[in-house]
């Protein structure tokens, strides 16, 4: 993590820590795999909404391939899933392929 105001950054387990559970900024946390179709499909969505509140909150991505321990401690059993965090806090989920008004929903934006 270079910065707390960055769009988008792939977290791994190691970072998961410090880049989310303590950014000083809401946290929406994609969880998502190369492979799957519905992550590729939701990318574009994600990467507007990070582009669009780039001062407001802290987009990250974490491939459950990359980081298996995060994945399995915030219970991933199907991608994409949308995780909101705000001051270290999980405040809410969405797991499946999902629109723009629903991940703002979850970030408490829309």
């Amino acid at each position: 993590m270079t910065s707390s105001q960055f769009v988008r950054a792939v977290v791994k387990d190691a970072d998961f820590h410090e880049g989310v559970l303590k950014a000083p900024v809401p946290v929406l946390v994609v969880f998502r795999a190369s492979w799957n179709g519905p992550c590729k499909q939701l990318a574009p969505v994600v990467e507007k909404i990070a582009e669009d509140f780039r001062t407001e909150v802290r987009v990250v991505s974490v491939d459950i391939d990359d980081c298996p321990e995060t994945s399995h401690r915030y219970g991933v059993r199907s991608v994409p899933m949308a995780v909101a965090f705000e001051q270290g806090q999980k405040t809410g989920s969405h797991t499946g392929l999902t629109n723009r008004e629903t991940l703002l929903r979850l970030m408490g934006l829309g």
